[in-house]
């Protein structure tokens, strides 16, 4: 009987251990837990890089033009690569970093195509 309590005492009081507020130790500092690696965003950002090696903006640009043309969803592909800062009245577009500047969605997305479908084809790799 005195067994049976004296094992009941120890199983009980490692439950209580094990349930304190503080995270587990080893020695002085506290145990890492590794989180498990989760889906990112990947809707928000279709032209994602590969993991590893960033891809150039031209490589981004390129990767918009697989989305259907003329919709909000590859304007929203060029505004993640070149987020948009209006100005009342820009010039002609000289870059693609210019077509930015214009505020008319339609004109934006107009701007974007014809920079991105003049860049030359880059290998892949």
């Amino acid at each position: 009987m005195r067994m049976i309590l004296a094992v009941a005492a120890v199983l009980y009081s490692a439950s209580a251990f094990a349930q304190a507020d503080k995270p587990p130790m080893i020695g002085d500092k506290p145990l890492v837990q590794v989180k498990p690696k989760g889906i990112k965003e990947a809707a928000a950002k279709p032209a994602a890089a590969p993991k590893g090696k960033p891809q150039s903006i031209a490589a981004r640009l390129q990767a918009c033009l697989e989305l259907d043309d003329g919709t909000k969803d590859r304007l929203n592909c060029y505004d993640a690569v070149i987020a948009p800062t209006p100005k009342p009245k820009p010039a002609k577009a000289k870059g693609y970093a210019d077509c930015r500047f214009f505020k008319e969605e339609d004109e934006r997305l107009a701007c974007f195509n014809g920079f991105a479908e003049s860049i030359p084809k880059l290998p892949k790799t």
